[in-house]
């Protein structure tokens, strides 16, 4: 007879948590921030309970800000690109971090403005 365990452990809570903090590596290395939580989804996603939701979402996240970032540029020549290109660098801070303590703490992370790529 099997005994039924919770499938979230501590190293579970900490594998989401630096899922949603190896975006930061963008801070870095300007591409690692997508290549790093694509790597972790695609070889934990079914380890992990939660690790395909927030794989999911991060790489949505990761892909609307690279856009957000691409429309940003030639949008500088008027000056709104410099403002659009703040917003995406502080989003791009700020949102893996909350969401990092968040799935740390097992409450449900969010994105928003986020463009749904990955169902």
């Amino acid at each position: 007879m099997e005994v039924y365990q919770d499938p979230i452990l501590r190293e579970d809570r900490q594998m989401l948590l630096f899922l949603h903090l190896s975006q930061l590596i963008n801070l870095f290395t300007g591409f690692g921030g997508f290549i790093v939580p694509l790597v972790i989804w695609l070889t934990q996603k079914d380890k992990i309970e939660h690790m395909d939701k927030q794989g999911k979402q991060i790489l949505n996240f990761q892909l609307t800000m690279f856009l957000a970032a691409l429309v940003a540029v030639p949008l500088m020549l008027i000056l709104v690109g410099f403002v659009i290109l703040a917003g995406v660098a502080l989003l791009t801070l700020i949102f893996p971090i909350v969401n990092a303590i968040k799935a740390n703490d097992r409450n449900p992370t969010h994105y928003p403005l986020s463009i749904k790529f990955f169902n």
